[in-house]
């Protein structure tokens, strides 16, 4: 099976304004596509912005609301998969969501981020209840997160038992945390034998500033492809033949004992 080429947009686009985003949007899927990508991974709250305050309420959408069906326009247009960060609403719950477009435009998975972080996601969104969320990409096996929860080892665990060979994870890293972009992530790929797309925003929006950072990390344990501190449009491989490789040489999964760990739960 060949590599999936990835696509990592880090970029903060231009909070408050959907569909300014939206162009933004169109123009990094063109130019993935012409790289060659198959899948586009957008940060955390991409549509809207991370720093909307009082607007999330206004700017949230159903999942398969006007702003997707734009995403998936776009989607369907250059032919490959797009996965991007939203606010979502469902009746009178509010969600910090991200959600996998395929590249015929279809919805293939949406995730709703269980680890919430800070007074202000506390405030407006309500933490989801599905760890696990996957979809089928080119053969690969996707799984979703969103910014902290990969920070918990049992969330991305969860992920490798269920099969799980990509792992995107759209994300607001702040000021001062780039340590989880440069040590966490990459530890998080080997200790569970997956892949892992962690896409930020980059600069000052509102009361933080994100770091940038963004990066493709292997089972092997290195950043396979590596972003700075401002805009890029970061491409890697996913290399099947690689985590095959990796997966037998490494037993940390085989070598896990279950019943030692009911205290954990």
């Amino acid at each position: 099976m060949p590599p999936l080429r990835t696509a990592l947009l880090q970029s903060s686009g231009c909070p408050g304004s959907v569909a300014r985003n939206i162009e933004v949007l169109e123009d990094a899927a063109q130019r993935a596509a012409t790289g060659g990508a198959r899948l586009l991974v957008c940060p955390e709250l991409f549509l809207t912005g991370y720093a909307i305050g009082d607007d999330v309420p206004r700017l949230a959408e159903a999942a398969d609301g006007p702003a997707a069906q734009a995403v998936a326009e776009i989607a369907a247009r250059h032919r490959l998969a797009i996965h991007y960060g939203y606010p979502e609403r469902d009746g009178d719950a509010l969600y910090n969501a991200a959600q996998l477009i395929g590249p015929d435009g279809t919805a293939l998975a949406n995730y709703r981020k269980t680890h919430l972080f800070g007074d202000f996601e506390e405030r407006w969104f309500t933490p989801g209840d599905r760890p696990v969320v996957q979809a089928e990409l080119d053969g690969v096996r996707i799984g979703l997160l969103i910014c902290y929860d990969v920070e918990f080892p049992e969330n991305v665990r969860a992920h490798a038992l269920a099969g799980t060979d990509l792992l995107l994870v759209p994300t607001a890293l702040m000021h001062p945390f780039p340590f989880v972009a440069e040590s966490v992530v990459p530890v998080r790929a080997f200790e569970s034998q997956l892949y892992v797309a962690y896409v930020n925003r980059t600069g000052p929006e509102g009361e933080f500033e994100f770091v940038g950072l963004s990066c493709l990390a292997g089972p092997d344990g290195t950043a396979r492809a590596r972003a700075g501190r401002g805009e890029e449009l970061l491409l890697g491989d996913v290399d099947p033949d690689l985590l095959t490789a990796s997966r037998a040489g490494n037993p940390y999964l085989r070598d896990r004992r279950p019943g030692l760990y009911g205290s954990l739960v």
